[in-house]
């Protein structure tokens, strides 16, 4: 059935440039999904903006000698381009400064007011006896009353991301001159959020979104409080009926959403579209954001819908993403902590940054983008695995089957195999998409590229091609091989939008593959006939000297010290002397334990157990279950996709129930344990 599905990006604050950081939160996420949703065939509305009010502008426009709108105007079109460059599918990228929002921010400010919901109060807020006038929050810092760090932000902490009013600050002083600040009594007006605690608890309790979106929610919801949504400016959205006062930023940016919904509409020629998306019960609204918004998008914006006339959709889906980093560190231009994305764009392709992001994507814990991992999924996957299979085939099909898909033959047990697997992945990536895995997704699209590598190993069509008699059998080989390029393209599709367009041309397809049917695509078959395009090479190999040049710039920066992954959990002069080394034994022993690499397929919990994971490993040839005691150190997310070494010829055992045929090898301190590294050999592999 055709769902109705809105799409929201976090509007970007048009205070600055955006990063890979931004990129890998809410932006990546949200245009993947909206392009599957596409490809499932749904009504997909994906709206996103410039955020562009706010005190931080009227600083940094202060200090760069511009008016505020110029400010915005400027760093609108730089990141509105950098989203063009990256392939980005908005159905419409808008602005708060347009004058329609005006009109839709003070419609919900009336509807709240008529209810009650808004009170006038006269209190005590920050003042500067240097600069001689109240100062909002972001022209104030000092001590965060939650965790005592001392330089937090005036609104919100950016150590532990707990929101508060600025007056809850210990120790304030202005961010411009560091003078002290006193408190004065200044009238604003207030919403009474503690009024939605109970309606916004059942609503959420009805929830199965991410932990921790619900955890931060929640622990708001308990100390929900009333909270002001005026400031002394006269750059925002003007209050009615008090003069020289504008809302909070928080406050009218999310009513952005709404508002370039209908700036959508309307310049779609049908004004009232809008109300399609947002006042329908049918409507599906999913809000992609970092996880720095979640109070604003899980509490604070859905409560404010509640207060409204008109029936609005609350989001049924946050799928708020964790931190990314670069090297270990937060993205930071003033510190030269950062990538020139200018200079990136010459070099790599979007397609390139799209699937190094997504690989990494911060789904469950910080992550981070680093210049060697960036080679490695480049050259070992893109082009190692995806690419080399893609141009393999095509190139054998132009030498030996006259440029065309050949017509496929009786099918043996392995041909059969490969096409059970072509369409066991297409469905894990179809279950991936839908419920925000990306990591997953990118795992999925390499998995199949090298099931499909295997599969033309095995096969040798270039030993076929020698004798007449097995002419039948390589057709066949080609044409599943092409089946599975087309499977790849599908599912490359969201990720790596453009890369997938030209192989589907590669494929003698006319038709723009964003714009197809994911079950219709995954059903048909390309046929016998059809006409090949020359084969094109999809990726270049990134050199060690480029990788080098840039870590050198980074190095400029500040030293590159890296925190291990895992950290002891007790301090060093603590830690527990090393285990002695074991009684000797002869070669002969030791080269009866097979130790294979293996790629972990799946990963759980094993039920009543603390210490247990119950994991499905691929080693190249046969899938196997292994019962593992890692996951006080591992979460199965974090092992999905990754390779491990096991023993493969240990003696079955049966642990809490579960069939375990080998083991994990690990090395163990104490109370740390970590998992060997290994990236580019392929699962099966011997480790000797």
């Amino acid at each position: 059935m055709r769902q109705k599905v809105l799409i929201t990006s976090a509007l970007p604050y048009a205070n600055g440039p955006l990063h890979f950081g931004h990129i890998a939160g809410a932006y990546l996420p949200g245009d993947c999904y909206a392009r599957f949703q596409r490809l499932i065939g749904h009504d997909v509305l994906y709206i996103c903006g410039s955020d562009e009010h706010g005190v931080a502008i009227t600083l940094s426009a202060d200090l760069a000698g511009k008016t505020p709108k110029e400010h915005v105007d400027h760093f609108h079109a730089i990141n509105q381009a950098l989203f063009e460059k990256l392939s980005f599918s908005f159905d419409y990228y808008g602005r708060t400064t347009w004058k329609g929002h005006i009109a839709t921010t003070q419609s919900f400010f009336h509807a709240l007011n008529q209810k009650g919901l808004i009170v006038a109060k006269t209190e005590m807020h920050l003042y500067s006896e240097v600069e001689k006038k109240f100062l909002a929050d972001r022209y104030v810092v000092g001590t965060c009353p939650k965790c005592g760090f001392d330089g937090a932000r005036g609104d919100e902490c950016q150590q532990c991301a707990a929101s508060y009013e600025a007056t809850d600050l210990q120790n304030p002083r202005s961010k411009l001159s560091g003078a002290p600040l006193v408190k004065k009594p200044s009238e604003h007006l207030y919403l009474r959020f503690d009024l939605f605690k109970e309606a916004l608890k059942k609503w959420i309790e009805k929830k199965q979104w991410k932990e921790n979106v619900v955890r931060f929610a929640m622990s708001y919801i308990d100390d929900l409080k009333m909270r002001a949504i005026t400031r002394d400016s006269d750059w925002g959205i003007p209050v009615p009926g008090y003069p020289g006062k504008v809302f909070y930023v928080w406050f009218d940016a999310p009513i952005g959403y709404v508002s370039i919904t209908q700036e959508w509409a309307e310049k779609n020629g049908h004004k009232d579209k809008w109300k399609d998306y947002w006042l329908s019960p049918d409507t599906k609204l999913v809000h992609f954001i970092g996880k720095d918004n979640i109070p604003f998008h899980a509490v604070f914006f859905p409560a404010m819908l509640m207060g409204q006339d008109l029936p609005y959709k609350l989001p049924d889906e946050i799928p708020a993403n964790e931190f990314f980093m670069l090297e270990g560190r937060q993205f930071s231009k003033s510190d030269g902590w950062t990538i020139d994305l200018e200079e990136f764009f010459t070099k790599y392709t979007p397609d390139q940054a799209r699937y190094a992001i997504a690989a990494n994507a911060p789904e469950t814990a910080d992550a981070e983008f680093s210049w060697k991992d960036f080679q490695l999924r480049c050259n070992s996957e893109l082009l190692g695995k995806f690419g080399n299979f893609v141009n393999r085939v095509l190139v054998f099909a132009k030498q030996h089957c006259g440029g065309r898909v050949p017509q496929r033959d009786s099918l043996h047990d392995v041909d059969l195999r490969f096409e059970q697997e072509i369409a066991r992945l297409l469905g894990e990536a179809q279950e991936a998409y839908s419920t925000f895995h990306l990591r997953k997704a990118t795992q999925i699209l390499m998995e199949l590229a090298q099931t499909g590598n295997v599969y033309f190993d095995t096969k040798k069509p270039w030993a076929l091609a020698k004798r007449e008699e097995t002419r039948g059998e390589l057709n066949t080989t080609i044409s599943l091989c092409i089946q599975c390029i087309k499977a790849l393209a599908l599912i490359a599709s969201p990720i790596i939008p453009t890369t997938a367009q030209k192989i589907w041309t590669l494929l003698g397809q006319k038709t723009d593959l964003a714009h197809q049917n994911w079950k219709e695509v995954a059903r048909r078959e390309i046929q016998a006939g059809e006409v090949l395009p020359p084969p094109e090479i999809l990726f270049r190999k990134v050199e060690d000297a480029e990788i080098e040049e840039q870590m050198v710039k980074l190095g400029k920066a500040g030293v590159l010290q890296r925190e291990p992954i895992v950290k002891p959990e007790y301090p060093l002069e603590a830690q527990t002397p090393l285990e002695p080394v074991k009684g000797e034994i002869l070669f002969d022993q030791f080269d009866k334990i097979d130790l294979r690499v293996a790629l972990v397929v799946e990963a759980q919990r094993v039920a009543k157990s603390k210490k247990l994971l119950k994991l499905l490993v691929d080693i190249g040839h046969e899938k196997r279950t292994i019962v593992s005691g890692i996951a006080l150190s591992y979460s199965p997310e974090q092992l999905i996709g990754k390779k491990v070494v096991i023993v493969a010829n240990l003696a079955p055992a049966t642990i809490m129930g579960i069939e375990s045929r080998g083991m994990i090898l690990a090395g163990h301190d104490g109370s740390l344990l970590e998992l060997p590294h290994i990236q580019s050999i392929r699962q099966g592999s011997v480790i000797s």
